[in-house]
Order: C-alpha cells, then sequence, then structure tokens
C-alpha cells in the first residue's frame, strides 16, 4: 500500500510567505504575551506552520525577537523618512509641517499597536537585547534629526528637537497603552473614530502651543 502524501499548504510552498507568516504570529504573540511566556512551537502554530518551520527559518527565539523588532523599527523608520520627504517637498511653515508631524506619530502608534506592546514590554522587563543590537536609538536619533530638519531648527537647538520628539511621542503613545485602563475612567472609547480625531487636535494644538517662544521656527524662503 503507497505511503499516504501529506498535502503541501500555500505556504510551504512560498518561502516568503512563510516567513512573513511567522513574523506577523510572533509579533502579535510576543505583544501579548511577552518574551519570556513564548515558545517557537506557540509561533508556529499562531502562524499555521509546523512547529519546527519558525526554528529552520530563523534559528533561535531570540534571532526571531530580533527579527521581528528589526521589521518594527524598519516601519517607523519609513513612517519618519516618508514624513520628512513629505514635509520638506511641501514647502510649508513650519507650524503646518510640525501639526503634519504630530499627526503623522498620532497614526503610526495607532496602527501599530503591535510595536507599542513590544517597547511597553521591553520597558517593564528589560527584555532581551542582543549584542550590538540598537535598532531603539538609531529610530529616535532619526526623528529627532528629522523634525530638526522639517522645522529648519539651528543645530545648536538639538536638545530642544530631542525634548520635542520625547513630547509627542509620549502624548501620541499614551492613549494606544492605556486605551483599556485610563481612557475608559476618562469616559473616552478608545474605538471611536470622533475621540481619535479630537485628540489628534488637541495634542496638535497643544504641541503648537508649547513651541512658540521656545523653538525658533525657521520662515520658509
Amino acid at each position: 500500500m503507497a505511503a499516504k502524501i501529506k498535502p503541501i499548504n500555500d505556504k510551504e510552498r512560498n518561502p516568503q510567505r512563510t516567513r512573513d507568516a511567522i513574523l506577523d504570529a510572533a509579533e502579535a504573540v510576543f505583544a501579548e504575551q511577552g518574551y519570556d511566556s513564548v515558545s517557537l512551537q506557540v509561533i508556529g502554530t499562531r502562524a499555521g506552520v509546523s512547529r519546527g518551520t519558525p526554528g529552520y527559518f530563523f534559528g533561535s527565539k531570540p534571532e526571531l525577537y530580533q527579527a521581528v523588532l528589526e521589521r518594527c523599527f524598519g516601519r517607523a523608520r519609513a513612517a519618519i523618512r516618508s514624513g520628512r520627504d513629505r514635509a520638506l517637498a511641501s514647502q510649508e511653515s513650519p507650524e503646518v509641517v510640525l501639526a503634519g508631524a504630530v499627526a503623522e506619530y498620532f497614526e503610526f502608534f495607532g496602527s501599530n499597536q503591535n510595536f507599542v506592546r513590544l517597547m511597553e514590554r521591553e520597558a517593564l522587563s528589560g527584555g532581551p537585547k542582543p549584542d550590538g543590537f540598537s535598532p531603539r536609538s538609531n529610530v529616535v536619533s532619526e526623528a529627532t534629526a528629522a523634525i530638526s530638519e522639517e522645522l529648519g531648527l539651528d543645530p545648536s537647538q538639538g536638545a530642544e528637537a530631542a525634548h520635542l520628539v520625547l513630547s509627542i511621542m509620549g502624548l501620541c503613545w499614551f492613549p494606544t497603552v492605556h486605551a483599556g485602563t485610563v481612557l475608559p475612567a476618562l469616559g473616552f472609547d478608545p474605538r471611536s473614530p470622533e475621540f481619535h480625531e479630537q485628540r489628534k487636535r488637541h495634542v496638535v494644538q497643544l504641541v503648537l502651543n508649547g513651541v512658540q517662544g521656545r523653538i525658533p521656527l525657521a520662515t520658509r524662503p
């Protein structure tokens, strides 16, 4: 009697699709459960592949975690660069550019909630930090350089630019982290489009008012 041949699923036929499915599953599971609570087997199950497939593609859990973070920070860098290029091409006033940058940060954090949760878990637990792997500092440095370039800030204003990025991140980050805790207590529905628009306008105005008289914004030629 001939041996029964196991059907090959679509992921197994397409290595790139398999790799992406594993990264998607790992990103979600690490964000939901934390690094220590997750095994490659759990990730494989979530991805819909065999238990050994994540290890075949990524080697080990630390290497897979690093790949997840690299992809997350890659999206962040892409968003920063896209925003910078769009701002510089617009030739709008610094105030308009700053308002756009705040809105883009708000949208990025809202649509990349796994990224936010991963960073929160790292902040609370320390998280695994492979030697020589510093995408966090690279992305933050790039964000600071981008906001300085977009607003035409003098190089001597580097510290103020860094504080500005930190303030924008904090104001836009918090609602995503506390969508299930502080927001409902304040009477907000984090799923409501109206809340998101109101919050975005509030943060934009708050940041614009905060920089007036503190950071000299260049005038567009």
